[in-house]
């Protein structure tokens, strides 16, 4: 599986997903989740599409070049973003510290380590170093356009299936069992009311999956939840001990991924690892 995040060159990936077509096998995710359940199996050199954070350049820039071509993907939407123009919060807390803001509980950090230093805190104290930010900088943050109901209903419409990828984009296993659920419930039921369809595939904030949450999901009838690990996702298991669904590897490309290391993920390679010949890149 390969997953984008934000797309700013749309030539760069239109080059991208030629190239996908010339050496591999673009997969739509109802394929992927029935093969993971015994049916259909998948052409050789699988590659499904994934775009992270639900970035408004999925609509934008990929949607034109993946409708062009009828290549499928899954946009993962951080629900509670949609139709505003709120940063993401690592966007927000880079530019604030930027802007002089500071937390008591970041002393000393460049922008980069704060982030990554807030996503593992507990959920309480990464809001609290957000708001101490937010006080201290001195200016507030940009907005930032998201996307839309309309783009959502474009990107459904054009190929591209709506996945869960929670409320916030909060670490879940850095949060209660009351925000757990909300992070969960409230993207699927959000999600649910501006697409008149359920989500059924889910991308785990931050990439680290919980217990709690694939309880939640299980319950709600998803059928496909995505890790953000780095490795390739082997099928070859499953007809052996079964693939758990709920915890599907990725890999991450952008439009800055040399075409080498572009080429050797389609063709079954992960960098640095064994070669996979039955591996799906998501």
């Amino acid at each position: 599986m390969l997953t984008f995040r934000g797309l700013d060159d749309p030539g760069a990936f239109r080059a991208q997903v030629e190239r996908l077509l010339r050496v591999a096998s673009p997969v739509a995710l109802t394929q992927v989740q029935d093969a993971l359940t015994g049916g259909t199996p998948l052409p050789p050199r699988p590659v499904l599409l994934t775009f992270e954070h639900g970035h408004r350049s999925a609509a934008t820039t990929a949607l034109p070049v993946l409708a062009a071509h009828r290549v499928p993907a899954v946009a993962f939407v951080v629900a509670g973003l949609v139709g505003s123009e709120r940063p993401y919060w690592w966007d927000e807390a880079r530019f604030l510290i930027g802007e002089g803001g500071y937390s008591r509980r970041l002393p000393g950090r460049s922008a980069a380590d704060a982030v990554a230093a807030m996503a593992a805190l507990p959920d309480p104290d990464r809001r609290g170093c957000l708001e101490e930010l937010r006080v201290t900088a001195r200016r507030s943050a940009p907005g930032q356009a998201q996307l839309t109901a309309e783009d959502l209903r474009a990107l459904r419409d054009g190929g591209v299936a709506i996945g869960n990828h929670s409320l916030g984009h909060a670490r879940l296993d850095r949060c209660d069992d009351y925000v757990v659920r909300e992070e969960v419930v409230g993207g699927h039921t959000l999600l649910t009311e501006l697409t008149g369809e359920e989500p059924s595939a889910f991308a785990h904030p931050h990439g680290v999956a919980d217990g709690r949450a694939e309880a939640l999901l299980r319950g709600y009838g998803y059928r496909s939840a995505f890790l953000g690990d780095d490795q390739l996702f082997d099928l070859r298991s499953a007809g052996a001990v079964r693939p758990d669904p709920l915890r599907i590897s990725r890999l991450g490309v952008d439009l800055g991924t040399s075409r080498g290391i572009f080429d050797s993920v389609l063709a079954g390679w992960a960098p640095g690892l064994r070669r996979l010949r039955g591996a799906v890149a998501v």
